[in-house]
């Protein structure tokens, strides 16, 4: 339960943070990313509530309920970037910009060592795919960066076509923790 909690204290502030400067930048890429580390915070609660149930059959269903978190916001992320396409708008303030795809890199990273270390102690495949899948999206934050300094060269279509490459990398994520939750829910006589 602790480590559930410090994840989601880490994710939930990275986020906040996040969505204070959207607003402020109007980034795709950053929207993208923010809506996945808040759709991820909130993955927190289904684990926590198996972790406190002490069933394996309950923490196979947390992590389906996480698999299907990190889909969703696939789904919402690549809505957004494909009206952003539609209906262009170059994202300002891109230092802070930057800086939020820093914040973001070091909340998943820390969340993904919290969960990785917890899942192994505790031999939980749902938190150690939570883990993984955190470390993943350490790396996707790193594309707000990218986003920032490629519009400011001078190409503000990146920014949702970067926001349109995250959705696609958020997907093959929940790819593999479908695969990684499905094995151990197998195991255990869950879905």
């Amino acid at each position: 339960m602790r480590a559930v909690s410090l994840a989601l204290a880490l994710l939930g502030l990275a986020t906040a943070l996040q969505a204070l400067i959207f607003a402020a930048s109007g980034s795709i890429a950053l929207l993208a990313d923010l809506i996945h580390n808040g759709g991820d915070a909130l993955t927190a609660v289904p684990l926590g509530i198996a972790f406190l149930m002490h069933s394996r059959r309950a923490e196979g269903y947390a992590g389906l309920a996480v698999v299907a978190a990190i889909g969703i916001s696939a789904v919402v992320a690549a809505v957004e970037a494909i009206n952003r396409l539609i209906h262009p708008s170059t994202p300002t303030n891109l230092w802070v910009l930057a800086a939020a795809g820093a914040i973001g890199y070091l909340g998943n990273w820390g969340a993904a060592q919290i969960r990785t270390r917890a899942g192994q102690r505790l031999d939980s495949a749902a938190l150690i795919a939570d883990g993984n899948h955190a470390r993943a999206d350490a790396y996707v934050s790193l594309a707000v960066v990218a986003s920032a300094a490629v519009v400011a060269l001078g190409a503000p279509i990146a920014d949702p076509l970067i926001g349109l490459a995250m959705t696609f990398v958020i997907l093959r994520i929940t790819l593999a923790s479908w695969r990684t939750v499905r094995v151990a829910a197998s195991s255990t006589g869950s879905p």
